[in-house]
């Protein structure tokens, strides 16, 4: 008999439908209940992708006992994280304010007023090995909530109170060398044999990458633009890159990016094009320019939505064990390719008969010494076996938001390779959000099955103008900036925080909980206060408006007074603050009709702020040619019909 998950439109809440446990989705109908029935709610938040959060449903809430004592004495409902990103920043907060850590699946036990009182993680069923079972755990909290409910009530007011406390004391700004320090505690953690930074488990962070070889190129610092190469080399040649089927995995487990979280999130596959892509366009090392391939045409062959977008992710794990579709055994291996040409695929590629993981073998590259191999057809032949041998799951609905970093990794494809068909994919990204998900002025945050969600967030706003930036100076098409003006004049007016500055998670008007966030901390994906701050600095250099300089300098001022504490967390913010006082090359182009336009973009430096506009007073042709109007360096140049010579 299924629950109140039925009519999800969430892969993840529908997961859950023919679980026991009588799940509701949030929903005021819950609350309204808990209230009646005089009864605390079990808030359980996760993805459809998260390992952990399988093993948990699997454990627990699958299990007739958990459900039986979860229906009785609790309202137990579902959130899906990736659908509801304010509901999950808020009990995050909590959770880490109250144990020191977090994750997911995530576990908060709260009054029908939302306050909670107790948070955790992952819960075995019954406990052991120094955990704490989710069996004896109801039983307490069920036993407290009826004999002695002050004091988890007490404990409720309290943690609210404190995160509302923390949330909006304003930071006294105490040092402005934020890049300097940033870099400095990069340097620090550097792990210089193995790439990456500080110890296991190690994440991708791309835009750590893209902020040092960007203070990197702007400083002429080879030692801090080692630290990103080694890194993406390392990454590259690991497990954590699918050397079968390309695109990355979420992390890797150990020190060395061999062995991965399996799981494949859209977020991290565009982010690490763009740092791919950036690498190439400073080094012209081919192997950053074929691993941006590789991973787009991992992201064109699994990930892309027939009529436009991308889905979010794959899952971790096949036929309930983590990793089981990646690995193989060292004779399953010759058995595909043959003894000869397999064992001389298994030398290339570390498969030994005894495993390097858990017994089996993930591919990888970090014993050889370059990336160069002639074994494209054997590698072929294996994924085609592989997605024979079993499937994976995949999350398909929409998000917004990251489907707006992936349109930005796609047109700086484009704009390194100049293969047309990944600034075709962005534009048709970019239709497809227009028509679903952008539509009366209104934007929405995911769309499935036909459905669009109830509301947007400010990620989806800060990440859709970015994403149309990059088409603008990916196309020169004024109706790509037309629509990012507006938005950011939409997202200024709900999202912004008058009195403090900075930008809310939620519209003040539209939020549901005891707090709003203004989230700063640049995680696995960058936040969106940092990404505000990199568009309104692009705004302002590419259309020169005043209003765009003002909303900059307070933006800035915010995000540095939040920085101080770890500059290092801000790294999106700190590639805005880099651009910021050392703008790259603005190139006005006062364009003729016999000009050919796609030739140029093509000689354009990468980093360039591009405009194209037509001829005026200000902006007049010379001898009747394309002119072009160069600044750099604080210096603006006499006009010229030959930009080449002025590089």
């Amino acid at each position: 008999m299924s629950n109140h998950l039925k009519n999800a439109v969430s892969p993840y809440l529908l997961q859950h439908t023919e679980n026991p446990v009588d799940w509701y989705p949030w929903c005021e109908e819950a609350f309204v209940r808990a209230k009646k029935e005089d009864k605390p709610i079990f808030l359980s938040i996760g993805y459809s992708t998260c390992h952990w959060c399988h093993v948990m449903a699997h454990e627990s809430f699958e299990n007739q006992e958990a459900a039986d004592i979860l229906n009785q004495h609790f309202i137990c409902i579902k959130v899906d994280r990736e659908e509801r990103p304010d509901i999950d920043s808020v009990y995050m907060s909590v959770c880490q304010a109250m144990t020191g850590n977090g994750g997911w699946s995530m576990t908060i036990f709260m009054t029908w007023e939302k306050k909670p009182f107790f948070a955790g993680t992952y819960f075995p069923l019954h406990s052991g090995y120094g955990m704490t079972g989710l069996i004896e755990l109801l039983d307490r909290i069920s036993e407290k909530w009826n004999t002695n409910r002050n004091q988890l009530l007490k404990s409720a007011d309290d943690i609210t109170e404190l995160m509302k406390q923390s949330e909006y004391s304003l930071e006294t700004i105490k040092s402005k060398n934020l890049i300097a320090d940033a870099v400095q505690q990069f340097s620090g953690s550097f792990d210089a044999v193995y790439g990456g930074f500080g110890s296991a488990p190690k994440f991708p962070s791309a835009h750590n990458l893209l902020f040092l070889m960007l203070y990197a190129e702007q400083n002429q610092d080879a030692s801090i633009f080692h630290m990103a190469e080694k890194t993406l080399l390392q990454m590259r040649k690991g497990g954590i890159f699918d050397q079968i089927g390309y695109g990355f995995s979420r992390y890797s487990t150990d020190r060395y990016f061999l062995a991965p979280h399996f799981e494949k999130m859209l977020y991290d596959n565009a982010l690490l094009i763009m740092a791919y892509t950036a690498a190439y366009s400073i080094t012209k090392n081919q192997v950053y320019l074929d691993t941006a391939e590789k991973t787009a045409e991992y992201i064109l062959g699994e990930m892309t939505v027939p009529e436009g977008g991308f889905y979010s992710a794959q899952d971790a794990d096949s036929e309930g064990t983590e990793g089981k579709f990646y690995t193989f055994d060292y004779d399953e291996i010759l058995q595909i390719l043959g003894n000869h040409q397999g064992r001389k695929f298994a030398e290339c590629f570390d498969v030994t008969p005894q495993g390097n993981f858990e017994g089996k073998n993930i591919l990888n590259l970090l014993k050889s010494n370059n990336l160069h191999h002639p074994f494209e057809h054997e590698l072929k032949l294996l994924y085609d076996y592989r997605k024979k041998r079993m499937s994976l799951h995949l999350d398909d609905k929409i998000l917004l938001s990251w489907n707006a970093l992936m349109i930005v990794a796609f047109c700086m494809l484009y704009r390194v390779s100049h293969d047309e068909k990944y600034l075709e994919t962005a534009q048709k990204t970019q239709q497809f959000i227009e028509t679903n998900l952008h539509i009366d002025n209104q934007l929405y945050h995911s769309w499935r099955n036909g459905q669009h969600s109830e509301k947007a967030f400010l990620d989806d706003a800060a990440f859709y103008i970015a994403a149309l930036l990059e088409l603008h100076q990916s196309t020169f098409e004024s109706s790509y900036l037309d629509i990012a003006e507006k938005l950011c004049t939409e997202t200024v007016r709900k999202f912004s925080d008058t009195e403090n500055n900075g930008f809310y998670l939620c519209e003040p008007d539209n939020h549901v909980l005891f707090l709003n966030p203004k989230e700063t901390y640049d995680g696995a994906v960058p936040s969106g206060n940092s990404v505000m701050a990199y568009n309104l600095v692009r705004l302002y250099q590419i259309t020169e408006r005043e209003k765009y300089k003002e909303l900059t300098e307070k933006q800035m001022e915010f995000m540095t007074a939040q920085a101080q504490h770890y500059p290092a967390g801000y790294s999106l913010f700190l590639s805005a603050k880099l651009l910021d006082e050392n703008p790259p090359e603005h190139i006005t182009i006062v364009l003729k009709n016999d000009f050919d336009l796609s030739e140029l973009k093509h000689r354009l430096p990468f980093f360039a702020t591009v405009t194209v506009v037509p001829e005026s007073k200000e902006y007049s042709c010379i001898n009747d040619k394309t002119t072009f109007y160069l600044c750099k360096n604080h210096v603006c140049l006499p006009p010229t019909n030959e930009l080449w010579r002025q590089q």
